[in-house]
């Protein structure tokens, strides 16, 4: 095993203490997202406040019957987000219809709330997963994510300057990781630019099913990070440093010297004033800020035409990656079998994989067919959703959806638009979906406020689910390149 490097209790305390001086002003007002930090000091600290932030969603007062029923989860937030608003569910339920098939522990507080999805057709070396997961973040700007996945690589015997160079030089790293890492920023921050060579680009490293694998696991992170950030969860007191010590199911012991329990570890020389080669810059962006405002950099949506032209387009498209028989398809996904019309590509898609195809395909219908929200409501924030990534499977989808709902050609329409003839509510819960969708993610206080005095805390939550239930559906299927069924 890599031997971890050793720090001082002087080391430590000095680096506490230059951190703790530091004062991190909003670059997008108080109102705005966090901050995205441009240096790996700064990154830690941004990290260690994610432990103090605000939740964003308000809970009601707990009754004795409340605190019976959570126990010993009575104070956690996200299981009382799962308790309060998703009709009753019981704290041990899932929240999140995304799981997360790419991390090397299992995280009782992670937005899928279960063990990670394993699979026999999986061949991906989990901590490689996790450095992917720790890009995607980095991406999104999720800094609750980016700190369990730092105690993760830290547990699994990466090193404090290995962890560094993800967010920076990647020449020490092997040519198969190099094209991997770059296909993960891509993924995450500009979805609407994957094509066929990117996929190519894969090939030359990586068998169809490692890709399958690997884009499967990374749109997971891509659902996690949105609800992370869309509801606020505030970080665990004691996480931080090697507080996860377990490597790939097996229990490691590290020295009790190193840090744990705080963020707040050295950084080498080598990496204090690197500027951060993942995270968006401009030529307004200077190199001396400390942090920037998280933004987005998607263009204006397209016109109706343009839209008609890439659905027909997606309607002959080739898929990058193989399916499955309508026959493997059911086997694999017995869940299938009462299918009497064509099987949609995306269930082929995910019937690669037995185990975490079956759990993705469950995720996914749970989604669409669960919860309070209305399903034309729900077919509506796919639409929106789906156009910001410029996902053009899941709008065919979604259009079909509309249409079934007994939506016009002119109200699909106005989805695109500025939806002053929608209703406070809608048009609430429409920036929320809007919003969240975006990569970095954007969605401020405010608008989540807006939301939850509109349309109510149980709804806003619901929809925060649903959203990043689509960002991952959405990435899924058009880095696979799926063609709209006939």
């Amino acid at each position: 095993m890599r031997t971890h490097r050793l720090f001082t209790q002087t080391q430590l305390l000095l680096s506490v203490t230059l951190l703790s001086n530091c004062t991190f002003v909003r670059a997008a007002g108080d109102d705005g997202p966090r901050p995205t930090p441009l240096t790996r000091p700064v990154l830690k600290k941004l990290i260690e406040d994610v432990k103090v932030r605000t939740p964003r969603i308000p809970l009601p007062e707990l009754t004795e019957l409340d605190r019976e029923k959570l126990g010993d989860q009575v104070n956690d937030y996200e299981t009382r987000l799962r308790y309060h608003y998703f009709n009753g569910i019981e704290p041990s339920r899932p929240i999140s219809p995304v799981p997360t098939p790419n991390a090397m522990t299992t995280d009782k507080n992670n937005a899928a709330g279960r063990s990670r999805e394993q699979d026999p057709n999986f061949s991906l070396d989990p901590g490689f997963k996790v450095q992917l997961f720790w890009i995607v973040s980095r991406v999104n700007n999720c800094q609750y994510c980016l700190g369990h996945q730092e105690s993760k690589l830290l547990g699994a015997g990466k090193s404090e300057d290995e962890i560094a160079s993800l967010d920076g030089d990647w020449s020490e790293f092997q040519p198969a990781e190099q094209v991997a890492f770059a296909f993960a920023r891509k993924f995450s921050f500009q979805p609407y630019l994957l094509d066929d060579q990117d996929i190519i680009g894969l090939r030359n490293f990586y068998t169809h099913a490692q890709i399958l694998e690997m884009i499967l696991s990374m749109s997971g992170n891509n659902s996690i990070n949105r609800w992370k950030e869309g509801v606020a969860v505030p970080q665990r007191k004691d996480e931080g440093g090697y507080s996860r010590m377990s490597t790939l199911g097996t229990t490691t012991t590290l020295d009790p010297s190193l840090p744990r329990g705080t963020y707040l570890t050295p950084t080498s020389p080598r990496f204090e004033n690197q500027v951060s080669r993942i995270v968006a810059l401009d030529s307004q962006d200077g190199a001396s800020k400390v942090t920037l405002a998280t933004k987005s950099s998607r263009p204006e949506l397209e016109s109706r035409d343009h839209v008609s032209k890439m659905l027909d387009s997606c309607r002959t498209r080739t898929a990058r990656l193989p399916l499955m028989t309508e026959q493997q398809t059911k086997m694999n996904i017995p869940a299938t079998q009462s299918f009497e019309n064509v099987l949609p590509n995306w269930v082929r898609l995910l019937a690669n994989f037995p185990s975490a195809g079956k759990s993705r395909y469950e995720s996914i219908q749970a989604a669409d067919n669960g919860g309070d929200l209305s399903p034309l409501l729900k077919a509506q924030l796919a639409w929106i959703v789906a156009r910001q990534d410029r996902a053009w499977y899941a709008l065919g989808q979604s259009m079909n959806r509309l249409r079934s709902a007994g939506q016009t050609e002119a109200d699909i329409e106005k989805l695109d638009g500025d939806w002053k003839s929608f209703s406070d509510r809608e048009r609430s819960l429409f920036q929320v979906a809007k919003n969240l969708s975006l990569s970095p993610v954007v969605l401020s206080d405010r608008e989540v406020a807006e939301a939850v005095k509109y349309a109510g805390p149980r709804d806003t939550v619901q929809t925060i689910s649903y959203v990043t239930s689509r960002a991952s559906f959405n990435r899924l299927t058009e880095a696979a390149g799926l063609p709209i069924e006939h």
